[in-house]
C-alpha cells in the first residue's frame, strides 16, 4: 500500500533491539577466590604456602648471619694461627687478639643482631602487607 498525500504514512517499526555482547575480563577467575586471611586461618594449602615461605625466608636471614657472625669471629683465632705475627701486634698495651676477641665482639654481634630484628621485622612486615592487600 503506497502512501498517497492524503494518507499519513505508516509509523516506523522500532528497530530491533542491540544486544550487548561483553568479553569476560582477562583478569577474572571463573571461580571466586577466598581472601588470603581466609586461607590462612582455615589452613588451605595457599595458606599453608604462605606461612612456609615467610618461615623459610626468616630461616635463610638466620642461617645468612649466622655465617657473617661464624666467618667473623671464627675466622680471627685462624687468622692468628695462621700469621702469628698479627697476633703478636700490640695496641694500647693490650695484644690485638685480646682487643678483637674480648671487646670488639660484643659491638660486632650488636650489629649483626640488630641487622637481623630490622631484617626480620621487614619480612614480617611484607607478608603482612601481603596478607591485608585489598582483593581484586
Amino acid at each position: 500500500m503506497a502512501a498517497t498525500p492524503d494518507t499519513p504514512a505508516p509509523a516506523p517499526a522500532d528497530p530491533p533491539r542491540r544486544a550487548r555482547i561483553v568479553l569476560a575480563e582477562v583478569g577474572r577467575r571463573s571461580t571466586p577466590r577466598a581472601p588470603i586471611r581466609t586461607e590462612l586461618a582455615q589452613g588451605t594449602q595457599i595458606g599453608d604456602a604462605l606461612v612456609r615461605g615467610l618461615v623459610r625466608a626468616q630461616l635463610a636471614l638466620a642461617v645468612r648471619l649466622s655465617l657473617v657472625v661464624v666467618i667473623g669471629l671464627g675466622g680471627l683465632p685462624l687468622l692468628f694461627a695462621i700469621a702469628p705475627t698479627v697476633g703478636r701486634v700490640t695496641l694500647f698495651g693490650v695484644k690485638l687478639p685480646w682487643l678483637l676477641l674480648g671487646v670488639a665482639a660484643y659491638p660486632f654481634l650488636l650489629g649483626v643482631g640488630w641487622l637481623h630484628v630490622h631484617w626480620a621485622e621487614r619480612n614480617e612486615q611484607d607478608f603482612t602487607d601481603l596478607v591485608q592487600r585489598p582483593e581484586r
